[in-house]
């Protein structure tokens, strides 16, 4: 190889150094702070830049997207002196390069740092309780402190979140002792109100059962009552009228006979032959022992004979037949008193609060689960006992000319 072969070669090389040196590809989402001579010059843009070779150079290479940076567990004293560990995740961009690289030598390290610190101040003023339940406020009052004191690296804070609590075994332990009595708490004090419940309504379900019983017991009670009334009356009313028909038919009766008697005019030895058969059955009482036949009762039919009838051709005395007398009348035709005995028609009043004491009684009667509370359903439910009651007592007073309701 000559001398000018290697020149070439060396020339070449130099050229491709020159350009490689010369020209700076940064890809998106990145930027590269460029230094000339060891001193800040500038921030290459996502794209083509050129440089000057041998005297500037890339200082560091910055990603510009949202970083998700999770940080281990930290032990962290509560205000009550319990020791927990938190894990935190910070979402942070980078937004100025240069501050980035010339504020703080390692900003991840740093946000780190800083998030540690700022949580062990914030949850240090707050108890266990409130530590576990109040993630939101923690998470707040770290992404407004860092978001303060990392914006001079150039970096703004997105999000803090709390991934983990963990409290101490022992505080686990009676934490979950609490929650179990604070369970079984609950449950039993769901129990009871559920018991509580079942007994009012069972207690209202029979006070509406016996006051419905009670309210059906007074209406059965009512026409009851009200039938026998009725009942009584009727029965009254027709011994009334059957004594009244026997004593006018016995009088009749008396009257046929008497009148019979003296159609067929009989002699005293006729009188004294019946008067000898009656006798015997005179005495057939239990209590005749000694019975005396009187010895003038001869002259005692003698006396009757003449007293009620007349001499005869052959000197014998016979009774006379009565004149015919016209028929007489029915008595409830003679007397207007005693008309309305016989009066077998229904009183209409009687009828009437029948029917309606009947349509009450078949009335359905509404039930606790349609909408009706309890007072309603028994203001509804007494009103026709009432009306009954009413018209028991207007028709408790018999009404003109003495006739009873039928």
């Amino acid at each position: 190889m000559g001398p000018g072969l290697i020149v070439l070669v060396v020339v070449v090389l130099l050229v491709i150094v020159v350009v490689a040196k010369s020209v700076l590809v940064v890809p998106q989402a990145q930027a590269s702070v460029v230094e000339r001579l060891g001193r800040f010059r500038t921030v290459a843009a996502p794209g083509l830049n050129f440089l000057m070779p041998f005297l500037d150079r890339v200082r560091a290479k910055i990603d510009l997207r949202e970083q998700v940076v999770s940080f281990p567990p930290q032990p962290v004293i509560t205000q009550d002196n319990l020791t927990v560990s938190i894990d935190t995740v910070v979402y942070f961009q980078v937004t100025d390069s240069r501050s980035a690289v010339y504020e703080i030598s390692n900003y991840i390290i740093g946000v780190e740092q800083l998030t540690t610190t700022t949580l062990r101040n914030v949850v240090g003023g707050m108890s266990l309780e409130e530590t576990l339940t109040s993630r939101d406020q923690i998470n707040t009052q770290l992404r407004g402190v860092l978001d303060q004191e990392t914006g001079r690296w150039g970096i703004r804070v997105a999000r803090v979140e709390l991934k983990a609590i963990d409290p101490p075994p022992s505080i686990k332990d009676s934490m979950e002792k609490q929650m179990r009595a604070d369970r079984e708490k609950r449950a039993m004090i769901l129990n009871a109100e559920g018991a509580r419940e079942s007994a009012i309504k069972t207690a209202e379900g029979q006070k509406q059962s016996q006051i419905l019983a009670a309210e059906g017991a007074k209406q059965a009670s009512i026409l009851g009552a009200e039938g026998e009334r009725q009942s009584s009356i009727l029965r009254a009313q027709g011994e009334r009228a059957s004594r009244y028909l026997q004593a006018q038919g016995q009088a009749k009766a008396i009257e046929k006979v008497f009148a019979a008697v003296k159609r067929g005019k009989p002699t005293p030895e006729l009188l004294a032959y019946q008067y000898l058969q009656t006798l015997p059955q005179m005495a057939q009482g239990d209590a005749n022992k000694v019975w005396v036949v009187p010895s003038d009762f001869n002259k005692s039919l003698e006396g009757f004979a003449r007293m009620l009838g007349a001499p005869g051709e052959d000197g014998t005395f016979r009774y006379e037949p009565p004149k015919e007398e016209p028929p007489t009348d029915r008595p409830e035709d003679e007397e207007e008193s005693v008309a309305a005995w016989f009066d077998t028609s229904s009183n209409p009043e009687v009828a009437e609060a029948v029917r309606a004491a009947e349509e009450v009684a078949r009335k359905e009667v509404p039930s606790a689960t349609s909408g009706l509370s309890g007072g309603q359903a028994l203001s509804g439910g007494t009103d026709a006992p009432q009306a009954i009651s009413g018209e028991t007592g207007a028709l408790g007073q018999p009404p003109a000319g003495g006739t009873s309701p039928a």
